[in-house]
């Protein structure tokens, strides 16, 4: 079914994990982090930009990530994740909508994210041609519990909302 109206507002939701690695440094949202992790992926497993894309991906009723940007793909090999950001909003925006805003968070037990939430606010903005105050972002641990509280795995969820041009 397609609607005959374009929608005024989109919403979408994206999620990605990965497991990780000894020897860092982890890049999430576009900034490398050092420490003693770093994330385990095709691409430069950007766990925050990957859940970005599947979010304006979602709101727009698109394809998802993998079969965009498929992780058997050479060309996608150690690929920076800022390109997924690229292509995931240009489609956005010739779909005619803009970003209202957006809000994420990290889910991981180390390293530390605080200290570094503003700059990958700032980061993501940019990616989005949009302002720092249309970026929310929040990192929790996982209190110990599962992969991501044992810092197996980091993990992020997103969800934004378009508005129509």
């Amino acid at each position: 079914m397609t609607t005959s109206q374009p929608l005024l507002f989109r919403i979408g939701l994206g999620y990605d994990s990965h497991r990780l690695g000894e020897g860092g440094p982890l890049r999430v949202g576009g900034v490398d982090i050092p420490g003693e992790f770093h994330a385990i992926g095709h691409s430069d497993a950007d766990v925050l930009l990957h859940a970005v894309t599947d979010a304006l991906m979602g709101a727009i009723a698109g394809p998802d990530i993998g079969r965009l940007f498929p992780d058997d793909a050479e060309v996608n090999r150690d690929r920076d994740s800022r390109d997924f950001v690229v292509e995931a909003l240009r489609r956005v925006q010739e779909a005619g909508y803009e970003i209202n805003n957006l809000d994420a968070v990290i889910l991981a037990q180390k390293p530390k994210m605080a200290s570094h939430i503003d700059t990958m606010r700032e980061v993501v903005a940019e990616m989005l041609q949009t302002d720092v105050g249309q970026i929310g972002l929040k990192a929790k641990t996982g209190e110990g519990v599962d992969a991501v509280g044992r810092s197996e795995a980091i993990a992020a969820r997103v969800v934004v909302m378009l508005t129509r041009r």
